[in-house]
């Protein structure tokens, strides 16, 4: 963690100066039982370069800024060669990022990433949130270990989704009968004649949820008896009977949201006639004995309630939290649901795990932007899995590294390590050409100096005269 800064700067020879690539393959010695050595040291070579390089992060890219043994054919070969991910973000993870005393629960989201062309491995149309279209485009599910204590998010398993022929017309078929459905006119208020009652209990999970599942159950099977997270944290897409089903087969607690207007009510109270479902909750209006907390900041009042409430979809009661929040100049509100598959968890715990969630969301901001999530131009199956899942990997390792930085340093990011380990290497080049070796403590100013380049949250020292 942060080892080069106390290394580089004070050793000069051949050897030493190759000191960051030897760094990495000892961050890389949990996974090396997964990789033949080979690949190992591709991987640290290709690693390397994406530390230091600017702009795209494609394979032609990385060779030009890879050090000695990183042609453009070494990546190449390096990308085509199958590696198993799952177990080396788990084993990488164990090794170095797990606090045994820190809360964790796992967060699933699916991100989406724009590809031209027709013939890049997965290619499909997906609904993009960015853009709030469908667009042609590959998706990735993600799921993390988010810490409750660090609150931060780290990605132990991504699979890329590949919807198959009977899939998309099946899904086809389901939104042409709902166009017809909509056509039609409507029928009068109340229960069919002749209906009769259905098992809710009895779920069929759609192929998206038995990736979903097979994916979690993989997971929990890894991690064994060394991490025992309780809790699936999803959002509001998932939020809804089949998911909550496959969630609680996996053994796991699903916290997610459900829609503004869900038809929630309270259960019976015994009076009146004997029936399942009591009056329904009315958001404007909710009893007071389920308010938990009233709060006032900057003119809005934000109100939280807490009650096990029923909904027609779920056969089973729901933890549920209503946030409600009050513009108090105006009056005008507005109100979150969300909920919870255990009866026994508190109202801060849920709201906090939930919002521990958006976590994942910026492990892809920061795959996409500084580790070639968004970039990367290769197109048959395992190059685009291996680029997907280096891009995430990188997430990890680059919180690995930022750790002994962030000790003197709070603020230091991800873009302060690029500038770091980039100065490092024009300073290598630097001294590999000069005539003679300069005295150690010119070396360590100019490695200072170097290493400070652009960097946001690094005092920059002035290189001495001497």
């Amino acid at each position: 963690m942060g080892f080069c800064s106390k290394v580089v700067f004070i050793k000069t020879s051949t050897q030493e100066l190759q000191k960051p690539t030897m760094d990495i393959l000892a961050l890389l010695q949990p996974i090396e039982d997964s990789l033949s050595k080979a690949t190992l040291r591709q991987m640290s070579r290709v690693i390397i370069a994406m530390l230091a390089m600017t702009g795209r992060v494609t394979m032609l890219g990385l060779s030009r800024w890879a050090e000695d043994g990183g042609s453009y054919r070494t990546i190449q070969r390096f990308y085509n060669t199958a590696i198993p991910w799952a177990q080396i973000f788990w084993q990488f993870f164990y090794q170095h990022l797990l606090r045994k005393e820190d809360v964790y629960i796992l967060a699933a989201d699916e991100s989406v990433v724009s590809k031209a062309g027709k013939k890049t491995y997965g290619l499909d149309h997906f609904f993009s949130g960015l853009q709030q279209k469908v667009i042609p485009s590959l998706s990735f599910f993600v799921v993390s270990l988010v810490s409750v204590n660090q609150r931060r998010s780290y990605p132990v398993c991504v699979e890329q989704t590949v919807r198959s022929e009977e899939e998309k017309a099946a899904c086809k078929a389901k939104k042409d009968a709902k166009n017809v459905k909509s056509a039609e006119p409507k029928r009068k208020r109340g229960r069919p004649k002749g209906s009769k009652n259905k098992d809710k209990s009895e779920v069929i999970l759609n192929p998206e949820l038995l990736r979903i599942q097979k994916m979690l159950k993989a997971l929990l099977l890894r991690m064994g008896a060394l991490l025992h997270p309780v809790y699936l944290a999803m959002d509001g897409h998932f939020g809804n009977y089949p998911t909550f089903q496959m969630v609680r087969q996996c053994g796991l607690h699903l916290i997610s949201k459900l829609r503004w207007d869900a038809a929630l009510c309270f259960p019976w109270d015994g009076k009146g006639h004997k029936c399942k479902y009591g009056k329904r909750v009315d958001y404007a209006h909710i009893p007071e004995k389920y308010l938990k907390s009233t709060t006032v900041k900057d003119g809005f009042q934000t109100c939280t309630y807490q009650a096990q409430l029923l909904h027609e979809d779920f056969p089973v009661p729901l933890n549920v939290v209503i946030i409600v929040k009050t513009n108090l100049a105006t009056q005008a509100w507005g109100h979150v649901i969300l909920f919870s598959s255990d009866l026994e968890l508190s109202c801060e715990n849920l709201v906090d795990y939930y919002s521990l969630r958006f976590q994942i969301e910026f492990n892809f901001r920061d795959a996409k932007q500084f580790w070639g999530f968004e970039d990367f131009m290769n197109v048959n199956e395992i190059a685009v899995t291996n680029a997907a899942n280096l891009s995430l990997f990188m997430v990890n390792l680059s919180q690995l590294l930022m750790c002994d930085f962030r000790q003197t340093d709070p603020d230091f990011g991800v873009l302060d390590l690029k500038s770091f380990y980039r100065g490092c290497r024009y300073a290598t080049e630097m001294l590999k050409i000069l005539p003679e070796k300069p005295d150690d403590i010119l070396v360590a100013q100019l490695f200072r100096n170097f290493a400070t380049l652009g960097s946001i949250h690094v005092a920059k020292s002035p290189v001495s005269s001497a």
